[in-house]
């Protein structure tokens, strides 16, 4: 299904392919970085070199070129692209996520699909080194499959891999999520934890990997609800189940009493301090002919959106719940889609306003600024934005400031050790207590209508 969506974005001019030999060592990077914002890259000719680290040598797995494991990147960079990927238009892409987890389809069996090549060893992977101080180089589009022994379920979620030698990777966890409690339960009992790794599938299955779901809910069937029931599972040699086109296959376990140090550049495009992380040790890789590997730019607008926007529909359907007239949730570009929100409602009463803001950081505890603004206001524009501050906005009653709350390990700004932070809320709406003449923006007839180019020769 990736290479049906690769081809999509191939048609409708969505795609560039590169031919010329680059390296996984900072050129990828530095490529999907130029086209941030912009079309998705296929890279056909990838010369797989590995830089283990800040300040180290370069070296070179020329023997592992001729498995021909092109790489994909900047797939979903846009919201048009993430609307792609979710088969709607982007104004539909709230409704159709809020659907799919809410009405999760259980994907049917086909164990004959599952990549057929193997290899005992994570060399033959291009796996991407992007940033000048990273640990080494991250895999980072990878969904970790694992089994909540304490619910009866299975669960999949997006972590980066660190590389540390070809059997072993340091895995990033956050503590009190899916993944790490399904670790520390087979902890406890002195077991390993049994995990299955993919790269490379249909954006749809990331998105629902990335949506914070409920415990009891698992993520491939809201996947298969985004793809109207066309997916297909395939049970791996450990018995987990992984979507059966899958590029790339690992299979392996997280060991209960090994760690590694390691370091990332974030969501915010700064780097992240160090952490001992668990590691995973692998005992099987299986891969398609002629695989594609994904590589997610951290920081960049693939990385942002694809964490963002099922964030973004959580915020919406909550805040609508407790305001029925919203309109819009945007997690702005400048909160890195992730600390900052603007809301858009059509006030109907006095504190409505701050019932929004309420509901909103409660949905979203990392969030650190919202600002909700009127239905005449687009969200999406942040000269309209500042437009609605400077013209509707009073300081003495229009702010809500939260100290010490729960807030995100990401912002630098914050008590990172105590994850606490300051939350600044802002109504930004006209006044329902003056008439609403005054606020009214004035309008041209015809403006729409009128094109320059019919008046200029």
């Amino acid at each position: 299904m990736l290479r049906d969506y690769i081809e999509l974005l191939k048609e409708r001019g969505e795609l560039v392919c590169i031919s010329k030999a680059v390296s996984t060592v900072f050129e990828i990077a530095a490529l999907t970085a130029k086209f941030d914002g912009r079309e998705a890259l296929l890279f056909e000719n990838v010369k797989n070199e590995k830089d283990y680290g800040y300040g180290s040598e370069r070296c070179s797995n020329s023997k592992d070129r001729d498995k021909g494991i092109k790489v994909v990147s900047n797939l979903c960079g846009t919201r048009k692209r993430f609307a792609y990927a979710l088969g709607c238009d982007e104004k539909s892409i709230h409704s159709t996520i809020a659907k799919a987890t809410t009405s999760p389809i259980r994907p049917s069996m086909d164990d004959g699909m599952l990549a057929s090549n193997t290899s005992d060893t994570l060399d033959i992977l291009p796996i991407v080194t992007h940033f000048e101080k990273d640990a080494g180089p991250f895999i980072t589009s990878s969904i970790v499959f694992a089994r909540d022994e304490e619910n009866d379920r299975q669960n999949a979620s997006v972590h980066r891999l660190l590389y540390l030698d070809e059997r072993h990777m340091a895995v990033r966890m956050v503590e009190g999520r899916h993944l790490h409690r399904c670790y520390q339960y087979a902890k406890e009992r002195g077991e390993d934890l049994k995990v299955s790794i993919v790269v490379g599938v249909h954006p749809a299955v990331l998105i629902a990997a990335a949506y914070q779901a409920d415990y009891n809910v698992d993520e491939l069937h809201i996947a298969n609800a985004i793809l109207s029931n066309r997916l297909k599972v395939s049970r791996t040699g450990n018995g987990l189940l992984v979507p059966s086109d899958a590029e790339i296959v690992l299979e392996g376990k997280i060991l209960k009493d090994v760690y590694a140090e390691e370091w990332m550049v974030e969501m915010l495009r700064t780097y992240d301090h160090k952490r001992k992380q668990p590691v995973f040790e692998l005992e099987a890789l299986r891969y398609r002919d002629g695989a594609i590997y994904h590589d997610i730019l951290a920081g960049y607008s693939e990385h942002r959106l694809l964490m963002g926007m099922p964030v973004e529909s959580k915020i919406f359907n909550t805040v609508k719940s407790v305001v029925p007239t919203t309109r819009q949730v945007v997690l702005t570009d400048g909160g890195c889609n992730w600390l900052h929100a603007v809301i858009q409602i059509r006030k109907r009463l006095e504190g409505e306003s701050k019932n929004a803001l309420i509901a909103a950081f409660a949905a979203h505890p990392s969030l650190k600024l919202a600002i909700v603004v009127d239905d005449d206001i687009d969200p999406n524009d942040p000269n309209a934005v500042e437009y609605a501050l400077a013209t509707r906005f009073q300081a003495d009653r229009g702010l809500i400031v939260i100290r010490d709350a729960k807030g995100s390990s990401l912002d630098p700004s914050s008590d990172q050790e105590h994850l606490l932070t300051s939350k600044l809320g802002i109504d930004a709406t006209a006044s329902l207590l003056k008439d609403r003449s005054r606020f009214e923006i004035a309008r041209i007839p015809m403006l729409d209508d009128v094109k320059i180019e019919d008046y200029i020769a």
